[in-house]
């Protein structure tokens, strides 16, 4: 009788069917020594649960928290100082047209400077060229030795 109340039991549980006083009778069934040879793959699992229930965690929890720094507030801060800077610092349109043009005329020397030195070095590298297409012309040799190899790559 209690053999089959504890298979029915075992069922219900396979099914999610048991309640918290159903699950203790199977655990103190399979807790026992002498248990059905046919039940012994479950006694594994409810032993394992027996054991769980007595395990207590005794690990000593800190209770300050730490204090997190806010950084959302840092760039907001940053940002504002930014922009108050940028508003004091700006530059007042007092210049005279006069020293307007003076200072593009020199820019447009600085830059007509920098173009001479950049074109030079350019014509100095124009060579890399000619040698690129040299390289070209030994590849096209090389295919000339190996006739067989030109006929099977057209086809």
């Amino acid at each position: 009788m209690v053999l089959n109340n504890i298979e029915n039991l075992l069922e219900k549980y396979e099914n999610g069917e048991t309640s918290l006083k159903e699950e203790q009778q199977l655990k103190d069934y399979f807790s026992q020594e002498t248990v059905a040879p046919h039940l012994e793959m479950y006694k594994p699992i409810f032993c394992y649960f027996l054991e769980n229930q007595q395990e207590q965690f005794t690990k000593h929890l800190p209770l300050k928290t730490k204090k997190v720094f806010n950084y959302k507030w840092l760039s907001v801060a940053a940002v504002t100082v930014l922009m108050v800077g940028f508003y004091f610092n700006r530059e007042r349109g007092d210049f005279t047209t006069e020293e307007v043009q003076l200072a593009q005329q020199q820019v447009r020397e600085s830059l007509e400077l920098v173009s001479k030195h950049f074109n030079k070095g350019v014509s100095q590298v124009n060579y890399l060229g000619v040698i690129d297409k040299a390289g070209e012309q030994v590849a096209y040799l090389e295919e000339m030795n190996n006739p067989m190899g030109r006929i099977f790559k057209k086809n």
